[in-house]
C-alpha cells in the first residue's frame, strides 16, 4: 500500500481514537506538524496523553487540542508560552509530567531504541527525582527514567519521499527523528514530496522504515515570537 496520502485528514484517518499517547515533534512553533495537529482536533479524539517538548502556543499547535480539552495530560519541558495550558494546569484540569529537556529527549530515544529505561544525574535532590529509583555508580546517585514510546507520533520535515524517507530543515529537525522511532503509527507532514531516488542517501535523517503515512501539505509557519533590534 502507498505511504502517501493526499490530505492531513486522510492521514490520519482510522488512527484517532480516545485515550491515544501521541508524540508530537517541534520545539515551539518551530518544526511542529501544523496540519495533522488541525486534523487530530477535528477528529474529537480526546483523553490524549501528548508527549511534546511544548504545548504550543494559544490557539495553534498543541494549544488547539489544549482550547478544545481534548489533551488530558501533558508529558513536556516547557510549557511557559500557554495561558490556557496554565489555567487547565493550575485548575487541576490537566496532567502535567515535567522533565527536563534532555531528560525528554533520552527517554523518547530510548523508547524508540527498545531500552526501557535508563539511568542519569538530572534531577537528583529535586522533586524530579521523588518516587524514582535511585542507584550509586563510582560514588554519584543516579535516577532512573524510563521510555517512553506513543501510539501515534505525528512530525514535520523538509522533504520526503513515497517510501518515507525524511530531510527536515535546520533546526526543525529537533526532537522528530527521535519520535519518529518511538511511534506505533509515524505520520510525516512534508513541504514536498519527491521521487523515491531523489533524495541522496547520505543526508536522509530518517529511513522509511519508521514513517507509515506521509502527505505534503502547505504550512503558515508563524513566528513564536518576534524580536526587533532598534536602529543603530
Amino acid at each position: 500500500m502507498s505511504k502517501v496520502y493526499k490530505t492531513a485528514e486522510a492521514a490520519m484517518a482510522g488512527l484517532c481514537r480516545d485515550g491515544i499517547t501521541l508524540m508530537s515533534g517541534g520545539f515551539g512553533l518551530c518544526g511542529i506538524a501544523e496540519n495533522l495537529i488541525a486534523a487530530l482536533r477535528d477528529s474529537g479524539a480526546k483523553d490524549i496523553t501528548a508527549i511534546s517538548n511544548n504545548a504550543g502556543v494559544d490557539g495553534f499547535g498543541l494549544g488547539l487540542l489544549l482550547e478544545t480539552r481534548q489533551i488530558r495530560k501533558m508529558i513536556s519541558s516547557y510549557v511557559g508560552e500557554n495561558k490556557e495550558f496554565e489555567r487547565q494546569y493550575l485548575g487541576g484540569e490537566l496532567e502535567l509530567e515535567f522533565n527536563p529537556q534532555g531528560t525528554l529527549a533520552e527517554r523518547i530515544r530510548a523508547g524508540g531504541s527498545g531500552i526501557p529505561g535508563f539511568y542519569t544525574k538530572t534531577g537528583v535532590g529535586t522533586l524530579i527525582a521523588e518516587g524514582k529509583e535511585h542507584k550509586e555508580f563510582d560514588g554519584e546517585t543516579y535516577i532512573m527514567e524510563t521510555g517512553l514510546k506513543a501510539d501515534i507520533s505525528i512530525i514535520k520535515a523538509w522533504k520526503g519521499d513515497a517510501e518515507g524517507n525524511l530531510i527536515f530543515k535546520a533546526t526543525a529537525r529537533n526532537f522528530s527523528p527521535m519520535m519518529a522511532m518511538a511511534g506505533k503509527v509515524t505520520i510525516a507532514e512534508v513541504d514536498e514530496i519527491v521521487s523515491v531516488g531523489e533524495l541522496d542517501p547520505n543526508f536522509i535523517h530518517t529511513p522509511g522504515v519508521f514513517v507509515q503515512r506521509i502527505v505534503e501539505a502547505k504550512c503558515e509557519k508563524r513566528i513564536e515570537q518576534l524580536t526587533l533590534r532598534e536602529r543603530t
